[in-house]
């Protein structure tokens, strides 16, 4: 990747971590943490590799991306919003009565392929539609994005299996593995570890990246295109809160919106580091 598009590639990140905190913000609630440390996986998606046009976000042949930790909307809003499938300023009107951007996706809002929220349900989901593809020989691509502590849950395994015994290799599944669930950190509450062997086990192709280097983010993309036969798993490993420095590694982010004070800190720190990359 050229210094020229990861530089874009970083800039358009932080905008997306800015809207992540003016959605929580204004909330008053949401889920911050988790939501900040997969803002570059989406950067690279939807900036870089998913065929989507938000002028027509329901067509047939566009890329999937099913956010299956839906906690995290606050995250996906804030690329949809910056892709241009909505208004930015839908953001601050994020969980309230009747606006558009609920706490968890909803299918109904332009460039949602699934409603999730519910752990481990929406790589399932994502499984129905990457076997869809299959059969009606699509060419689109299946992702979709789970939490470290949402793999606990015994029906992303058997989503696993189903992935396996048909062959989805239209399907990605990227594993958000920062360390940390609402209650505490992983390997304290119920360690899914060794995640990048229970998969392989299962029968996907397994690699391996930096959730915050577009590189690597890159590398993992373009190898993951060449598997074939078998479904992919991306163990990413990530920084609960990346990017404001009060919430990096702090498991108390994970559902909790920044008051004031916070707020202006964290979009201070954010602005700052637009402008660096910007300037």
């Amino acid at each position: 990747m050229d210094e020229m598009t990861k530089k874009k590639l970083q800039a358009t990140a932080c905008r997306i971590r800015m809207g992540v905190i003016e959605g929580t913000y204004h909330a008053k609630s949401g889920h911050p943490g988790g939501s900040l440390s997969i803002c570059d996986t989406l950067t690279y998606l939807y900036f870089a590799k998913m065929h989507v046009d938000p002028k027509n976000p329901e067509m047939a042949d566009r890329d999937r991306l099913v956010l299956s930790k839906g906690h995290c909307a606050p995250a996906l809003y804030s690329t949809l919003a910056e892709r241009g499938f909505f208004s930015k300023e839908e953001l601050q009107s994020l969980r309230h009565i009747g606006a558009l951007l609920q706490g968890h996706p909803c299918i109904h809002i332009p460039g949602v392929d699934m409603s999730s929220g519910s752990l481990g349900q929406g790589i399932s989901a994502a499984c129905g539609m990457a076997l869809a593809g299959k059969m009606d020989n699509a060419a689109y691509k299946v992702y979709t994005i789970l939490g470290d502590g949402e793999i606990e849950e015994g029906q992303v395994w058997e989503a696993a299996m189903f992935a396996n015994q048909y062959h989805l290799d239209n399907l990605v599944a990227i594993v958000d593995n920062n360390g940390l669930q609402i209650d505490g950190k992983l390997s304290e509450v119920c360690s899914p570890e060794p995640i990048p062997e229970k998969f392989e086990a299962f029968g996907w192709h397994v690699i391996r990246m930096d959730a915050h280097d577009f590189d690597a983010i890159d590398a993992a993309m373009q190898e993951a295109e060449t598997i074939v036969g078998k479904p992919v798993a991306i163990i990413q490993k990530s920084v609960k809160g990346k990017g404001v420095s009060f919430m990096e590694n702090q498991v108390g982010w994970h559902g909790k919106a920044p008051n004031q004070v916070e707020y202006e800190q964290a979009m201070a720190e954010l602005t700052a580091q637009l402008k660096e990359l910007e300037g």
